[in-house]
């Protein structure tokens, strides 16, 4: 098959989308497929074709509500004119989906399109965009949702459409079967330390704080709180980050911190890296009165999944997600979260076995929020409790490897797009 995917950003740019559009298409080229991936242009991007996959960049910014600019008809040409036999759009509310739209009904191949949540669906802004909504998913020959009840699952369904599909995320069975134990020893976290680990772009809606507050309030007075993440771009962004890190840690202790060392790496090309692009991570270590710690972590991928291999819990306090890798990553690698029921985390709970879901206040415009006390007892119960912490385990592990691998997963994106060519 001659097969198109189109995502706003895409390797080596880092983030949910870009993962779960990488993971599609380079497993459908290693069966054999013709991939092309169109997306931004990066400038670190200086191969065309990325394990397989052709990469066809634009430069191109903006959504529908927002407003386009940049090479806005070159892109819709490259799409009427595509020698493709079929087309996946991967999440709304931005160019490279929205672009579409206008000359949806002139693509003379086979469509699918792939919401990713509508975040925006509550935004008085995007009321308009959202009127429209239903007759544009009735344009595409099908729609795929990761989540079977969240927003924009039940959304088709108030409005009648009937044509997609459920195919929940994954984790890779590359990247998880190799077992790296060198974590601890390189962050001096001995084996007999809880060591708990959240993971999420260091931005105010992934839930930083709150595992924060809930971390000071645990009942261990030896533990660690590994915080890994990309820093906002720009050398101001990241002193202010820094500053803004700094006061919440002397807010949640209030003079109770006996010793605070800070080693920033602030140079380089890319946030996080040193000139020479071989460090890439910035340590902020936060010594308080019973060897409590925080570890904040730019890092590798590797060094990601070393980490998740490595910590006892997974926690997770984001207000907005939609299908978050990291709860399958999480049970990937043997480790019990805790979650908000952020996006369609309960489903994933459920769904493998693999973790628990904290109290969580619904807000505004579809944000969540939860209360550190409550989250601070559940964490407290389960590394209190290593049978239920080994039952999680083994359960999330055993139906990751049943259900939710990437090969698994992609197995399912190749039955739709062979199934939609053979019924066209």
């Amino acid at each position: 098959m001659r097969i198109l995917h189109t995502v706003e950003y895409y390797a080596p740019s880092v983030g949910g989308a870009q993962e779960v559009v990488r993971q599609i298409s380079e497993r459908l080229a290693q069966r054999g497929h013709q991939v092309t991936v169109a997306t931004t242009a990066h400038p670190a991007r200086t191969d065309k074709f990325i394990n397989g996959v052709r990469v066809v960049e634009f430069d191109v910014s903006g959504n529908a509500v927002r407003g386009f600019q940049g090479e806005i008809s070159r892109y819709q040409q490259f799409l009427l004119e595509g020698d493709f036999d079929v087309m996946m759009n991967y999440a709304a509310q931005q160019w490279a989906m929205d672009l579409v739209f206008p000359v949806l009904e002139r693509i003379p191949y086979r469509k699918v399109m792939i919401p990713c949540g509508f975040s925006g669906l509550y935004d008085p802004a995007y009321r308009d965009y959202y009127a429209q909504m239903p007759e544009v998913m009735r344009g595409y020959d099908h729609l795929v949702f990761h989540a079977d009840d969240y927003r924009d699952t039940n959304f088709a369904r108030e409005n009648g459409i009937e044509h997609f599909s459920i195919i929940p995320n994954g984790a890779s069975e590359i990247e998880f079967e190799r077992d790296d134990q060198t974590f601890r020893g390189r962050y001096g976290i001995s084996e007999d330390v809880p060591l708990l680990l959240t993971i999420g772009s260091h931005t105010a809606t992934k839930g930083h704080q709150l595992c924060l507050e809930a971390f000071s309030r645990i009942d261990s007075e030896r533990a660690v709180l590994v915080i890994i993440g990309n820093i906002p771009d720009g050398r101001t962004h990241r002193q202010a980050f820094v500053r803004q890190l700094l006061d919440e840690a002397r807010r949640l202790r209030a003079g109770r911190v006996i010793k605070m060392s800070v080693r920033a790496v602030l140079g380089g090309t890319f946030p996080g890296c040193l000139p020479d692009d071989r460090v890439r991570s910035w340590v902020i270590n936060i010594k308080e009165r019973g060897r409590k710690r925080v570890i904040l972590l730019d890092l590798p991928r590797k060094d990601v999944v070393a980490a998740l291999q490595a910590a006892d819990l997974f926690i997770f306090g984001s207000n907005v997600e939609y299908s978050p890798l990291v709860l399958y990553e999480a049970v990937a690698a043997r480790t019990p979260f805790i979650s908000l029921a952020c996006g369609n985390a309960a489903e994933i709970a459920a769904w493998t076995g693999g973790g628990l879901i904290a109290p969580t206040v619904q807000k505004e415009k579809g944000y969540v929020d939860g209360d550190p006390d409550k989250f601070a007892r559940l964490i407290s119960d389960l590394l209190q409790d290593k049978r239920k912490r080994k039952l999680l385990a083994t359960t999330g592990f055993r139906s990751w490897r049943e259900r939710f691998t990437w090969e698994k997963i992609v197995d399912r994106y190749e039955s739709l797009y062979k199934s939609l060519l053979e019924h066209a």
